[in-house]
């Protein structure tokens, strides 16, 4: 794979030592570690691995990556390891797009309190969908749901939203029988997104009441209840966006959807253009725009860059891709079982692991000739500099 000529790593490197003196104190502990992290991806620091190839003789060092979740260089072998434990779970069904997004407002408070609201979000939107398609009047279904958190817009604004993918049918109330939706139809969008509102805006009342919320600068009269209230008071009016797309052409389809958006970041690689004295400058999408002048060039200020890149650092221990429904963790192989056997096709057998060697060593491809290379040394990681324990009996 070729390197791209700019990485948002350059950017740190160059950038993010004096950017940090200046914000010294405002950077949260995850973000730090995050910049450190891309910082040393495949570098000398993070150690790796002496390579040789026996066919054309070429020796090279490949470095460890830092394997962070924020980082745009560690994602694609993530998304390849995550996608084959996928395979065996997809059913020969349509399958459907639904995105659940938070109005500004929202989005604008859910920075400072990103657990309590992102959690919100993804019980929300997984409820709303279970009680639509449990309704007898929509579908009548229990269904199951992947949805995916992403926190960023094109131009990697503060913008929640999740994206769900959903078989498009479920095992009926009584699991005796397959439900399938209409054909090129899920479920109505104006009625998710009604009961998304609401149940969204009682889940919020109800976590502000409790004290979970946490407010700062313009938004820190919100503490107090009565001024929430009329806060929230133009939201239950104004509309929410959920909208559904048409169904993927085949599970096929859905997975290489998946390998694009589960273990995406803020802003690839690939979109980078320039560093330079004006600050970086890179390719974004406006979907403002129709037709084709929705593909255009941004440049923001360094330090803006590497600000609006840092929002969306998740909390420590937050999960970014949940299933729910049948294809919830604790009973998804019964599920998906149960919905074959309704579906009359066969079950999926699992492929078997070989375990007689507990350790494999990673096969690196010769970038001259394309052979394997073999791995001729290991180079350990640079040691942190830490300070000597404080003697005792020393004041």
């Amino acid at each position: 794979m070729v390197r791209p000529v700019l990485e948002v790593a350059d950017i740190f490197r160059a950038q993010g030592p004096a950017w940090r003196a200046a914000q010294q104190g405002h950077l949260s502990l995850g973000q730090l570690k995050v910049m450190s992290a891309i910082e040393q991806c495949r570098s000398a620091a993070l150690g790796g691995h002496v390579l040789h190839c026996p066919a054309c003789a070429h020796d090279e060092i490949a470095y460890n990556s830092c394997r962070n979740r924020h980082c745009p260089k560690c994602q694609a072998s993530a998304a390849k390891r995550w996608l084959e434990a996928r395979q065996t779970e997809l059913l020969p069904v349509d399958y459907y797009h639904v995105v659940f997004t938070l109005p500004a407002p929202i989005s604008a408070i859910a920075y400072t309190n990103k657990a309590v609201i992102y959690r919100l979000l993804f019980e929300v939107a997984a409820e709303t969908l279970h009680t639509i398609a449990a309704d007898p009047e929509h579908l009548g279904a229990r269904i199951g749901a992947t949805l995916v958190l992403h926190t960023w817009g094109s131009a990697l604004t503060h913008h929640p939203h999740v994206h769900g993918i959903v078989p498009g049918g479920g095992l009926s109330l009584d699991g005796e029988r397959w439900v399938a939706c209409k054909p090129g139809f899920f479920l109505s969008v104006r009625v998710l997104s009604r009961l998304f509102r609401r149940r969204f805006l009682e889940e919020l009342a109800q976590v502000h009441r409790a004290g979970q919320l946490q407010f700062f600068g313009e938004y820190a009269q919100l503490s107090e209840a009565t001024a929430f209230a009329e806060w929230l008071a133009p939201l239950r009016k104004c509309e929410w966006v959920v909208y559904a797309k048409r169904p993927f052409a085949g599970p096929a389809a859905v997975l290489v959807y998946l390998s694009r958006y589960t273990h995406r970041v803020a802003i690839a690689n690939s979109r980078l253009i320039a560093l330079d004295e004006r600050g970086v400058t890179f390719k974004w999408k406006d979907y403002r725009e129709t037709g084709g002048t929705r593909h255009k060039t941004m440049t923001l200020k360094t330090d803006e860059f590497m600000r609006r890149f840092l929002l969306h650092v998740l909390p420590s221990g937050f999960h970014r891709i949940r299933h729910y429904g049948l294809i919830a963790n604790s009973g998804r192989r019964e599920n998906l079982a149960r919905a074959r056997e309704l579906l009359n096709v066969a079950p999926v057998e699992p492929k078997e692991i070989d375990v007689s060697n507990e350790t494999v060593t990673p096969t690196f491809v010769c970038r001259e000739c394309g052979a394997a290379m073999i791995v001729t040394g290991i180079l350990a990681r640079a040691s942190n500099i830490r300070a000597p324990p404080p003697c005792r009996g020393v004041t």
